[in-house]
């Protein structure tokens, strides 16, 4: 019994943790938070910016829009939105007040203060550290491992906060080794959806509303709208659709807010607007679409959390597994068709790379989702791949130690190699 209670307080966290507001990509967005906090900290505007930034960071910040900046793209952007109009008390919704002279005085920034940016390697895939400089005095701030972990608050070499966290989760206090798939079932089926309603609204709401505004407007390769109108009677189609429009506004400049999902805006959109899409087609009850949305969290979640933060291996694709899921339990599936339907999707499209935030993740959200809807259809007629075929391990957690392996230690080189194509 003690070990249910720790287990259903820990999802419970889990999902509390995970599930933040966050205005345009993470990666640019950290890098508008550390510089927001080091702004406060100098008390005045630099005259030079030093970001110093692991090769993850640069690949994910150099081709995503800045929202809120009028359309400016890559790491000084971000860094000068921060310092300019960020508010660090809002992490990552730092930069969601800004006005319009603002955005003038961001470029204005850019364009007439010097922002030198380095390569970092230190061994670590998330690594920023970012130093103002106003004459002889400077602030610096660095964020390791996860989008909000600051590690170090320095002022003139006074030691502001330090800490020696370096966990790959938001949390050092929360178990997330408690996670797996036969846990994660009970719970959302036993859950007092009091618990969680509110997170979970939030995502419904915010994921649904940029879904929409990129079905509505011009953003990026408007690959949502290129799936409706050669398929707009699928639902499967209709779902792939919806969450890929809410990345194509999300990569290129839209100023909603999402709910992300594993340190990701893209896998938070991923994981419940085709849940949502399936559940308004089959009317299900709110207290099903509630606990189909904690199912397809909480499996991204746990797939994501031996891989970290960033990876080679494209977010997109535990989301989307994570999304047939939800949508396996909307449509009358017991736990057997659940982890089947993980297993068969992660065995189709793990090759997925991830070559940094930008348009193109719209397409690779499409596939991903589609691929999880395929592999509830396979074990809906008796289909599924085995263990021995390929990565695929007998049961589902083995099958998962073997994805996290991919995605973290066998996509390193291939990671390495990703950025030096982007920074050729």
């Amino acid at each position: 019994m003690e070990q249910k209670k720790e287990i259903y307080s820990a999802y419970t966290e889990i999902l509390k943790e995970e599930l933040m507001a966050a205005m345009g990509c993470t990666e640019p967005i950290a890098l508008a938070y550390a510089a927001a906090i080091a702004r406060r900290e100098l008390n005045d505007l630099p005259d030079k910016v030093l970001v110093q930034t692991s090769g993850s960071i640069i690949k994910n910040v150099k081709s995503v829009i800045v929202p809120n900046t009028g359309h400016l793209k890559g790491i000084p952007a971000a860094v000068s939105a921060g310092i300019v109009a960020g508010n660090p008390d809002k992490e990552l919704e730092v930069i969601a007040d800004v006005s319009k002279d603002d955005i003038k005085n961001i470029e204005k920034f850019m364009q007439e203060k010097e922002i030198v940016v380095e390569h970092l390697d230190e061994g670590i895939i998330f690594d920023i550290v970012i130093t103002l400089y106003k004459g002889e005095d400077y602030a610096k701030v660095h964020i390791i491992n996860s989008h909000t972990n600051v590690v170090l608050v320095e002022h003139n070499h006074q030691i502001l906060k330090s800490s020696d966290c370096l966990n790959d989760m938001p949390s050092d206090t929360v178990k997330y080794e408690l996670l797996n798939m036969k846990d994660i079932w009970d719970y959302i089926n036993h859950v007092e959806l009091v618990d969680i309603k509110d997170i979970l609204d939030r995502q419904i709401a915010y994921n649904m509303a940029i879904a929409e505004e990129g079905l509505q407007a011009d953003y990026g390769a408007n690959i949502g709208k290129v799936i409706l109108s050669s398929d707009a009677n699928s639902l499967k189609a209709r779902a792939a659709a919806m969450a890929a429009a809410g990345s194509d506004a999300r990569m290129n400049g839209c100023e909603l807010p999402v709910i992300i999902n594993s340190g990701s805006g893209n896998q938070g959109i991923t994981v419940s607007v085709p849940v949502i899409t399936y559940a308004k087609e089959l009317k299900a009850t709110d207290e099903q679409l509630y606990r189909a949305l904690a199912l397809s969290n909480l499996t991204a979640i746990h797939q994501r959390t031996p891989i970290g933060r960033l990876s080679a291996y494209c977010g997109a694709v535990n989301a989307g597994a994570a999304a047939g899921a939800g949508i396996a339990y909307l449509s009358g599936g017991d736990y057997e068709a659940v982890i089947h339907t993980v297993v068969n999707a992660l065995a189709i499209v793990s090759g997925i790379i991830c070559d940094g935030a930008k348009a193109s993740c719209a397409g690779k959200i499409a596939f991903a989702v589609e691929a999880g809807i395929l592999g509830y259809n396979m074990y809906m007629q008796g289909q599924q791949f085995y263990g021995g075929d390929g990565i695929v391990k007998k049961g589902i957690e083995d099958t998962l130690k073997s994805v996290g392996r991919l995605g973290k230690d066998g996509m390193k080189g291939t990671n390495e190699e990703i950025i030096k194509i982007m920074l050729e």
